[in-house]
């Protein structure tokens, strides 16, 4: 028997928000930091700028919007399910990582961005940037997969 026939069918739309926005902006985070890692280890400077441009593109257009779908198909889904008293442990869980996840989020996209703009100017220049954007992004993976586990056994 599936979990979903457990739920009420009003549920549905928030949890596939919810769960297709988490996935698509997980996504969307290993093709940013796979492209900011090749910039970092590129001889080439145009491609390394070629790479920061393409996952500094990757962050502001499809990593931050996903993350809102996904946040707010939680947030939507969380005023169906609980009512504020007593929430389980994993949605704590859930809180913590996706709000410091907003920040890093932000912050490694501000990052790449004046990363690809120096790049832009001057694509012999080596900027430090960018790697510590891709190190941001790595952490942030790091937290999500935790928050994912989370999710999905449902520690109490």
């Amino acid at each position: 028997m599936s979990i979903l026939v457990l739920r009420p069918d009003s549920w549905n739309f928030p949890l596939i928000l919810h769960v297709g926005g988490a996935m698509a902006m997980v996504g969307c985070l290993i093709l940013a930091a796979g492209a900011l890692a090749l910039a970092a280890r590129t001889t080439v400077p145009a491609e390394g700028a070629s790479l920061t441009r393409f996952g500094f593109r990757t962050l502001l257009w499809a990593a931050i919007p996903t993350y809102l779908v996904m946040r707010i198909g939680a947030e939507w889904l969380y005023t169906k399910e609980f009512n504020g008293d007593n929430d389980p442990a994993w949605v704590g869980v859930g809180y913590i990582t996706s709000d410091s996840g907003a920040l890093l989020l932000i912050i490694g996209t501000i990052l790449t961005g004046i990363a690809s703009r120096r790049l832009g100017r001057d694509p012999e220049r080596r900027t430090v940037l960018g790697r510590i954007g891709a190190a941001l992004l790595a952490l942030l993976l790091v937290s999500f997969t935790i928050a994912i586990w989370a999710m999905t056994t449902k520690p109490s």
